[in-house]
């Protein structure tokens, strides 16, 4: 058996190396981490506005969303006379947020200095974060609304989904349900499609609010009712 590997055998996997070490430097730069984290809300923001966020200069940032678009971790729209940048996709947002699990799980990561609201309920992306969250997705498993592995929504699941008025699409591409590692709880909480349209009926339905610019989201007082009639959590 020859295991010698030849210089064309090498070539993809050294592509590929050095594909994966541009992605990391990228995410290296404390200001592209705040950044990207900003973006993690799922909305389009102006360059100007990340430079408050990552509290740099506007020729600093211009700088680092050149790095970011290269890399493909955020696209630039132009609206007009105005260019916005998003997170490039669903994908970008989960790898973003299993690296926060993965640092906050370090033994020597820093005590998370992340406000107690915003650990509670969170945006990930287009689904909800956060210790709400989580308690959400294991208020399902326990009732038997999803699988075991969190990976579909049982039959149970898709009657009560379909009763509180959650559209599923059944035509999409991404996963129509999975566990999303939270990245403050380091537990999981409902992420695909399902998760997705589960957080949008929540909008929807004014039972939560997001603050506009963050990724905070507030339960309402209907909201609290709601979850309490559905999931029996109780929320002071």
């Amino acid at each position: 058996m020859n295991l010698v590997k030849t210089q064309r055998d090498s070539e993809p996997d050294d592509v590929l190396a050095t594909s994966m070490a541009m992605v990391a430097s990228a995410l290296s730069d404390p200001s592209r981490v705040s950044i990207l984290c900003a973006l993690m809300d799922g909305r389009a923001w102006t360059a100007t506005e990340l430079s408050v966020v990552a509290d740099i200069a506007a020729s600093t940032t211009s700088g680092h969303l050149n790095r970011l678009l290269s890399n493909g971790l955020v696209i630039c729209l132009t609206q007009g006379r105005h260019r916005y940048y998003s997170l490039a996709g669903r994908h970008i947002a989960g790898l973003l947020e299993n690296l926060m699990g993965v640092s906050m799980g370090t033994p020597k990561a820093p005590i998370s200095s992340t406000p107690v609201y915003l650990r509670y309920a969170r945006t990930c992306y287009d689904h909800l974060a956060g210790e709400l969250a989580v308690s959400i997705y294991e208020c399902m498993l326990r009732e038997e609304w999803l699988e075991a592995d969190g990976s579909e929504l049982t039959s149970a699941g898709k009657m009560h989904f379909e009763k509180m008025g959650v559209v599923l699409n059944s035509r999409t591409r991404r996963k129509p349900c999975c566990p999303c590692l939270d990245w403050s709880e380091r537990r999981f909480h409902l992420g695909g499609d399902a998760g997705s349209a589960l957080f949008t009926l929540l909008l929807q339905k004014e039972w939560v609010t997001r603050t506009q610019g963050y990724r905070e989201v507030n339960v309402t007082d209907s909201g609290k009712a709601a979850i309490y009639r559905l999931f029996k959590l109780k929320i002071t």
